[in-house]
């Protein structure tokens, strides 16, 4: 499928040609760009899946059995990348090591190298590698050592490059390298498999991988090579289908998949858009090598676990922290400091994350929030809600804990102010003060009711996996939403659409839009217009999660009862805090309070009570908090209206329904009117009393009065110096010990990650250097079996002349023992006769750099050809010598033997009583001519050699010419009369023998002449 990216201003579409692939964010299902597809699909020769293959400590194994599992007989149609953790310093032999296992080429990458098919690619020590455009592109490592992670680099690049053509295999190593590039390439519709935890040599990569829960395949490697041929085959012909003609053809069967998932997990899927419902389908089919749709359907009716798998697809959620950097830096500047402004100390800051996946962006925003916090040196109440519908993806936001790998993502200043560091070193959790701001839950923007009275919400590249009918729904609920001027946080590819008179554009690139006022004299949307009433299925799905439908129709008992009660009690009650601020107010309170005179402020019961009443109700509110007991109060007169009635008055401590234990208890108190009854007595009588009794009264009243306050405010402030005193030391104490715990955690934390990082790479390494040890022990033993098996004496020295080691056969002559190695040559007595000077012609040979050869004799009677020459490594540098004997015993007998045929035959040929003379086989020219023909003929020896027999006239009758000659190799000849004329003209009769012979190879012809008896010779 040729695809093109999306430009993010472009507006939404949702015409059958577009395509969705996915990329990297926070919301809680697969994150989709829009990308247009083009109707011709040509067969591009870069059209073929990238195999990624991530390995650490223990990888080498792996990727041995991992190619001995491929198929040899055939081409295989994708590229493979190895990535594995490598020391910077050492020179990987990996390259050579997997030629080894494949018949495939195999190369270390060079900067710029194009990938191609059937071809494997190793990384280069001391270098991240990224993929683009069909190349592999090199670059050095920026990261620190312990936090370096190549895998995910590579990962990350290879998703948005090859998007569903890429394949990631994660495989043994430490750590948690790989994991983020995974979710990568899950979200662009990749593959992924891990090693199987049980055949894994170190399981930290592979159980990262795995507890992300998007694994396809967990096997062990000889077994991946085959599920990754199986799932092209059936993957890539699907990919160049058309979306629309799939949906067309497989609309009915859709609905029932539909069903079927929302039968198990009580969500819809009808309502996301098609193309990304069928690429997830198609890639279940690939996994599950199914054909038809027909038949998946029948498979997710008998297999439950497989509609889990594909409800998992359809969540994906790729995300990182602050992804997209330049949002979250408009977000930072802009957006935050005017949700601060206006904000005081009691106030509430809200915030929504819809679609929070893992919770990485959730987290950032709550980091943003924190330092803008610490910036204007005060704080508000955050409250801080992030929603999804992958109970999984909620339940690790909750853990807080994140691979190592986002140190990728986070600067090194933020990593250390608001993460710390597991103990196992290969990831992180977010601190505390951080997590405590965070609500997360399990909800669904489509059915749930939403928040309310919010400031901000995020909701980034989850509304372009729904139609068009849902967004206009769900637009409209965040504007319901977010207070006047709340802000509304989208993803690159999402936009507002039509609902301009609801939000105003603060930034239409970054997508941040601000929320209007209602229009005057419009009203506004209700909840249920925007969402309709809970369907059947809703109600389902809330009683698997415990909430009945009796619970939301059916009035609880007790509810009934208490408000019946209250019906009909004449009870009226004021709800205060401990200084007597009023809270709320029930029944007719107007009989016992009134409002206080001057400016309207806080309501205070303290300065509303009635004439009569004051000073009692502030005495016994002042004693409930000090004794947390019900006080009473009996028969007190007031005077409300003219004149003075009797009531009772209660002050309660209420039970602690609070939530945190910092938040002080509230009082209750209740009054009631006292009912007298009627006496013909209109109105009070008159109390006469003594003006100096009443003054006495009255000043007891005002000193009892005091008392209780005196002793209340002693008690608190007591109690206050004390736990400030307490507080004050231990938080010294604290400080300085927290101090020096947080400075030691981050030099063992930074030595961790460079101790952890080393040892990986030098497991590595070791596994290496077990491979070239094996090698060399190999070739060791091949050597030596070679110089056994030619049966040659060999013995090597040092530079000092001690022997380093010797073959078998050398103790034949030399008398050598395995412990004579380290002992000097000179120091051993050898069988060598007629020999001394072994120590002196070694030492010439280490002076002069000149081989030396010598015969030499043993006591046995055996010669050997003793050859002496300098030890030379590989660098060319002298580092002793080699002493070789060659048994030469048979070639000296051989010759021996030659010589005393020579002899023999050098006498017989000089004392013969006949002429012989030898001719060259081949050119005619006489070799050799004995005294006696020359004694005969009367011509010297140097008048015969190297002529050739027919230029010599007197041969002429017997050789005339070279075809002559010719003649003459064929056959031996013989002439029984012949005449010669000697050099003074007497004329010899002869008998002329020829006789062919070949020494080395080489032809010869001996010619005898012989003087006939009776012949006079003078």
């Amino acid at each position: 499928m040729i695809i093109h990216k999306k430009n993010a201003a472009e507006p939404e579409s949702n015409s059958p040609g577009i395509s969705t692939i996915a990329v990297p964010d926070g919301s809680g299902v697969e994150n989709i760009e829009e990308k247009p597809e083009k109707e011709e699909h040509p067969k591009s020769p870069r059209q073929f899946p990238v195999v990624g293959i991530g390995a650490s400590a223990g990888g080498l194994a792996a990727f041995e059995a991992f190619f001995n599992g491929l198929p040899s007989d055939r081409d295989l149609e994708m590229s493979f990348v190895l990535i594995q953790h490598l020391a910077p310093d050492h020179k990987s032999i990996l390259t050579d090591i997997i030629r080894r296992y494949t018949k495939m080429q195999v190369f270390e990458v060079e900067d710029g190298m194009a990938v191609r098919p059937n071809c494997a690619y190793i990384i280069p020590p001391n270098r991240d590698m990224a993929f683009l455009n069909g190349t592999l592109q090199l670059f050095e490592p920026v990261a620190p050592r312990g936090q370096h992670m190549p895998i995910d680099f590579f990962f990350r690049s290879l998703a948005n490059d090859q998007h569903e053509r890429a394949i990631c295999i994660i495989l043994s190593g430490t750590g948690s390298d790989g994991t983020l590039g995974l979710r990568a390439i899950k979200g662009e519709g990749g593959m992924a498999i891990a090693q199987s935890l049980e055949s894994a040599e170190y399981d930290g990569m592979p159980r990262s991988a795995i507890e992300t829960g998007l694994v396809d395949y967990e096997l062990p490697p000889v077994e991946m090579g085959k599920k990754v041929m199986a799932y092209v085959s059936h993957a890539f012909p699907r990919l160049q289908k058309s979306d629309s003609i799939l949906l067309s053809k497989t609309e009915n069967t859709l609905k029932k998949v539909f069903i079927l998932l929302r039968s198990q997990t009580g969500h819809d899927f009808s309502k996301y858009k098609p193309s990304t419902i069928n690429r997830r389908i198609e890639r279940r089919l690939a996994i599950q090598q199914i054909k038809t749709m027909d038949e998946y359907v029948k498979f997710l009716q008998q297999t439950p676990t497989e509609v889990n798998a594909l409800y998992h697809d359809l969540l994906i959620g790729v995300t990182s922290f602050f992804r997209d950097k330049a949002a979250f830096d408009k977000l930072q500047k802009d957006v935050i400091p005017l949700l601060f402004t206006g904000k005081t100390s009691a106030s509430t800051l809200r915030v929504w994350c819809v679609g929070c996946s893992t919770g990485e962006e959730a987290y950032s925003i709550a980091i943003l929030l924190q330092e803008e916090q610490e910036r204007r040196k005060k704080s508000c109440n955050i409250q801080l809600f992030a929603t999804d519908i992958d109970n999984y993806a909620i339940t690790i936001a909750r853990t807080g804990i994140y691979p190592a790998g986002i140190a990728a993502d986070i600067s090194p200043e933020r990593l250390s102010r608001f993460f710390s560091a597991e103990s196992s070193g290969n990831s992180f959790r977010i601190n505390k003060n951080i997590r405590d701001m965070l609500i997360f839950s399990e909800q669904s923007i489509i059915k749930d009711p939403p928040f309310s009275r919010i400031d901000l919400i995020c909701c980034r590249n989850l509304l372009i996996y729904l139609n068009s009918e849902l967004q206009k729904k769900i637009i409209p609920l965040f504007h319901y939403s977010l207070n006047p001027d709340g802000i509304l946080f989208l993803g690159s590819s999402e936009t507002i659409g039509n609902f301009e008179s609801l939000f105003s554009t603060v930034d239409r690139k970054l997508k941040i839009y601000q929320s209007k006022d209602d229009l005057p004299g419009k009203k506004r949307a209700t909840l249920t217009e925007i969402i309709p009433p809970l369907s059947d299925n809703t109600i389902t799905a809330q009683r698997t999660s415990g909430v009945t439908a009796a619970a939301s129709t059916k009035q609880p008992l007790r509810e009934i009862a208490e408000q019946t009660i209250l019906r009909e009690s004449e009870l009226s009650g004021v709800l205060v805090n401990e200084l007597g601020d009023i809270l709320y107010l029930h029944g007719r309170t107007g009989l016992f309070l009134e409002p206080a005179p001057g400016e309207a402020g806080t309501m205070n019961i303290h300065k509303m009570a009635r004439e009569g009443l004051q000073r009692e109700l502030t005495q016994s509110l002042h004693k409930s908090v000090i004794t947390k007991e019900i006080i009473r109060l009996h028969g007190i007169s007031i005077k409300p209206d003219g004149h003075f009635i009797k009531i009772n008055v209660t002050v309660r401590p209420t039970i602690s329904i609070t939530l945190t234990k910092s938040t002080k208890p509230l009082y209750m108190i209740i009054f009631e009117k006292i009912n007298e009854p009627d006496t013909d007595k209109k109105e009070e009588p008159v109390q006469t009393l003594d003006p100096a009794r009443a003054i006495t009264e009255h000043v007891e009243d005002l000193k009892k009065e005091l008392w209780i306050k005196e002793e209340y405010l002693q008690s608190a402030n007591e109690e206050l110096e004390t736990s400030n005193e307490e507080l004050k030391a231990t938080n010294e104490e604290m400080q300085s010990v927290n101090e020096e715990l947080q400075s030691t955690n981050e030099e063992l934390e930074t030595s961790k990650e460079e101790l952890q990082s080393i040892n990986e790479e030098l497991s590595t390494v070791n596994t290496e250097l077990q491979v070239r040890v094996h090698d060399l022990s190999q070739i060791s033993n091949d050597m030596n079996n070679l110089l056994a098996g030619t049966n040659i004496a060999t013995v090597f020295l040092d530079y000092q002349m001690k022997i380093m080691r010797f073959t078998p056969a050398a103790t034949q002559i030399i008398n050598l023992i395995i412990a004579d190695v380290g002992r000097p040559v000179s120091h051993i007595a050898s069988n060598l006769v007629g020999y001394n000077q072994l120590t002196a012609d070694v030492q010439i040979v280490l002076d002069t750099l000149i081989p030396r050869e010598v015969q030499v004799q043993t006591k046995e009677g055996k010669w050997f050809n003793m050859i002496i020459q300098p030890y030379r490594t590989v660098d060319n540098v002298i580092e002793g010598a080699v002493i070789t004997f060659v048994d030469i015993t048979d070639v000296k007998l051989a010759r021996d033997q030659l010589d005393i045929s020579e002899t023999r035959y050098r006498t017989l040929f000089e004392t013969a009583q006949e002429g012989i003379l030898i001719l060259h086989g081949d050119t005619g020219k006489i070799q050799n001519v004995n005294p006696y023909l020359s004694e005969i003929l009367g011509y010297s020896e140097n008048q015969f050699l190297e002529k050739a027999i027919w230029d010599i006239g007197f041969f002429k009758d017997i050789v005339a010419n070279k075809d002559a000659f010719k003649e003459m190799q064929r056959k031996n000849l013989r002439y029984e009369d012949l005449s010669l004329e000697t050099s003074k003209g007497q004329k010899i009769d002869v008998e002329f023998i020829s006789n062919v012979f070949s020494i080395d190879r080489q032809k010869y012809i001996q010619c005898n002449i012989r003087v006939v008896k009776g012949t006079q010779i003078s």
